[in-house]
């Protein structure tokens, strides 16, 4: 079973299937009550993996130890650039880096006052005397996310385990509560020894969704497909600053940059710039707002240099901003960047729409078509607008299409009364979009428009034909359209409701039309979709009306947690925290 982790659909899918054919062998039944699962040999694979995953990671204070194998027991004292700083927390290493911060150009010096406790990844711990103790230590981690630990999916606590030895004999049972009584638990048994674990138990993916499994072979499979799903900052630079060419272009890319300080030739020249606008394309061109509204166009790339990733500017008129820039810093929605010396530009992420020019606005809804995510008037949600497609083209002409009908209107985009940008759309057939929307957030992939004081809120997503070459999307898309499906389980808040949908077919059809059926006779029409949201997040959007009935109340962006040739399982948390399941059946 897949498990979607912002991975590649058809790699982890046989990544996945690989994997537990290979670790079915190392489940062998015991005699055990309903609530325990099969055991897991202490040298398995699988118990491999379970250790790694509640080992200690060491990679959070690299910045003082260079080592991701190696924690420092705190306190400890250290002397940066001349100042002595106790280090009590994870929270006071950031001092240490403000400290790198300060200045660009110097050369950074950092000495521990020894002797130091550190732990390793089993959680032993030994004292160290000297630097080059800390050093040869250092020198044997596996670094730049190539160790052994898994640190992109964690336990969430409590878990009941049940120890057996090589007769099947129960001999222990223990409920941890920490990464570290897990370990240290795995740590004592010998290679004889076999575990049971008391499911269901919770994980935690490092994006913050959760997955519940139910068996050995779950877990194994959550295990291998979280072990390369994100990055785990192994390296020196402290506080995930770390970043290549395409994270960088993906961060540019995504919203309009404020420009906070300027400073060329060692000369402050902030006072000129603040607040220009600066907003970057996917082609290579980047246009600059000023604060009286004028445009100016220049060109941007990027390369790598040194170990530096380098925004190269190029403006005829802005000359100021025309270098070669060095990015040594993004943080908390900020970008630094210098050159040379005496040349630097502080700029601000800027996804609030409320200091776009009109221009910004427009070329991103004519770049792609929109799916709505959510439409409310006056405080309601109208789920049956839920997954229409509009298609903003030139001359002020707009389309909202489904799978069986297109409305077209015109749309425009203006400064509003309060300075910021409206969408005004009109659609005469469709009262539920016709307004003039003040745009709250602005990115290259979803667009919200809000006033919230009255209850009227539009959210867009992006869908471009590129989606056709993401393979997830195609995959399960291509998965759905191969047969016709049931209702194999639908939970509401909690509430079995299956029982409503049995005798009924669903046909994911052509054209995005979604067909229920009874005996082959059609009883309900609606729309179907699958995107990658703005998040990353691969979504079935499932639109059956809003009429109240049965059916309707399947009206969903479902996130897609698994999916088979044979099962799709989804589910739908809510603001309130209450959370729907819906899983789908292979006829």
């Amino acid at each position: 079973m897949k498990k979607f982790i912002n991975l590649s659909f058809s790699s982890l899918l046989l990544a996945g299937a690989l994997f537990l054919g290979s670790c079915q062998e190392e489940f062998e039944d015991i005699n055990t009550s309903d609530a325990q699962g099969e055991s897991i040999q202490a040298t398995s694979a699988t118990a491999i993996k379970i250790e790694k995953t509640a080992s200690k990671d060491g990679s959070f204070d690299n910045i003082v130890d260079g080592a991701s194998c190696i924690a420092l027991n705190f306190p400890y004292t250290v002397e940066v650039n001349g100042l002595e700083i106790i280090i009590d927390s994870k929270e006071d290493l950031r001092l240490i880096e403000e400290i790198f911060d300060e200045f660009d150009d110097d050369d950074d010096d950092l000495q521990i006052r020894f002797p130091i406790t550190i732990t390793f990844s089993d959680y032993s711990e030994v004292t160290i005397n000297s630097n080059e103790e800390l050093a040869e230590l250092a020198r044997q981690c596996v670094e730049g996310g190539d160790d052994d630990d898994i640190e992109c999916i964690d336990f969430v606590y409590p878990i009941t385990l049940f120890s057996f030895d090589v007769n099947q004999q129960q001999t222990g049972r223990v409920t941890v509560n920490s990464d570290r009584e897990l370990r240290l638990f795995f740590k004592e048994l010998d290679d004889d020894d076999f575990v049971s674990i008391e499911y269901p138990i919770t994980l935690k993916r490092f994006d913050g969704t959760e997955i519940r499994v139910s068996s050995n072979a779950e877990l194994a499979a959550a295990l291998e497909a979280a072990e390369d799903a994100c990055d785990e900052d192994d390296d020196d630079d402290y506080n995930d600053d770390d970043f290549d060419e395409d994270r960088l272009e993906n961060l540019l890319t995504e919203c309009p940059w404020v420009v906070l300080s300027v400073e060329r030739n060692a000369i402050d020249q902030t006072a000129q710039y603040e607040a220009y606008l600066m907003t970057f394309t996917e082609d290579g061109k980047v246009r600059v707002r000023d604060r009286q509204g004028n445009i100016l166009i220049g060109d941007w790339d990027l390369d790598s240099d040194d170990g530096y990733v380098e925004l190269d500017l190029q403006f005829d008129t802005l000359v100021d901003f025309s270098l070669e820039w060095k990015v040594y810093e993004i943080e908390q929605g900020k970008i630094k960047l210098f050159s040379g010396d005496g040349n630097r530009i502080t700029m601000k992420l800027n996804c609030d729409g409320g200091t776009a020019d009109p221009d910004t606005l427009r070329e991103i809804l004519g770049e792609c078509n929109w799916i709505i995510k959510k439409v409310k008037n006056q405080g309601e949600e109208i789920q049956r607008l839920l997954g229409f497609e509009f298609d903003f083209m030139a001359e002020g002409v707009v389309t909202l299409s489904d799978a069986s009908s297109t409305i077209q209107g015109s749309w425009e985009v203006a400064v509003g009364s309060e300075g910021g940008l409206v969408l005004a759309i009109t659609m005469g057939d469709e009262p539920g979009v016709s307004f003039e929307w003040p745009l709250r957030d602005l990115a290259q992939n979803r667009l919200r428009f809000e006033v919230e004081e009255i209850g009227y809120e539009l959210v867009l997503e992006r869908v471009c034909t590129s989606n056709e070459t993401d393979g997830d999307v195609v995959e399960i898309m291509n998965t759905l359209m191969a047969g016709d499906w049931v209702v194999a389980q639908y939970s509401d808040d909690g509430n079995d409701e299956t029982a409503g949908y049995n005798g009924y077919d669903f046909t994911f059809g052509m054209e995005n039309a979604l067909t229920v059926s009874t005996n082959m006779d059609p009883v309900k029409n609606g729309t179907w979709r699958v995107i990658r949201d703005s998040d990353g997040h691969l979504e079935v959007y499932l639109n059956l009306g809003d009429e109240g009935d049965v059916f309707s109340e399947l009206t969903d962006d479902w996130d897609v947690v698994s999916i088979t040739e044979t099962r799709l399982e989804m589910k739908d948390i809510s603001g309130d925290g209450t959370q729907d399941i819906l899983v789908f059946e292979r006829k």
